[in-house]
């Protein structure tokens, strides 16, 4: 599958990396599910998009996975991800179904 990233996705790395280094290696497996054509974690019901939310250990801070980050990904086709945004839950509790959908149109 392709990967594509949207700009809310870059931001939040971006700012992330600042206060948890270690974020682009904990990232990295689901990245490589994703390219080898797996659809890790929940899908998001109620949206209207085949939306998906994955928990992800966050090794730079020792609160396993319930503390860790999400990310939320877009399966735009059979060959396609966009990967949304991806926050810590340490951070934000949840974001919203308009959220998540004025991200994708803005791609």
């Amino acid at each position: 599958m392709a990967i594509y990233y949207s700009a809310a996705f870059k931001r939040q790395v971006k700012r992330l990396v600042q206060r948890y280094p270690k974020i682009r290696d904990d990232i990295q497996p689901t990245i490589h599910a994703l390219e080898s054509g797996k659809t890790p974690g929940n899908r998001i019901q109620g949206t209207g998009c085949v939306l998906y939310k994955v928990r992800i250990k966050n090794t730079s801070a020792a609160r396993g996975k319930s503390g860790g980050y999400r990310i939320i990904y877009y399966l735009q086709t059979a060959n396609d991800v966009l990967l949304v945004t991806i926050y810590s839950k340490s951070e934000q509790s949840d974001i919203t179904t308009s959220e998540l959908l004025s991200i994708i149109k803005e791609e």
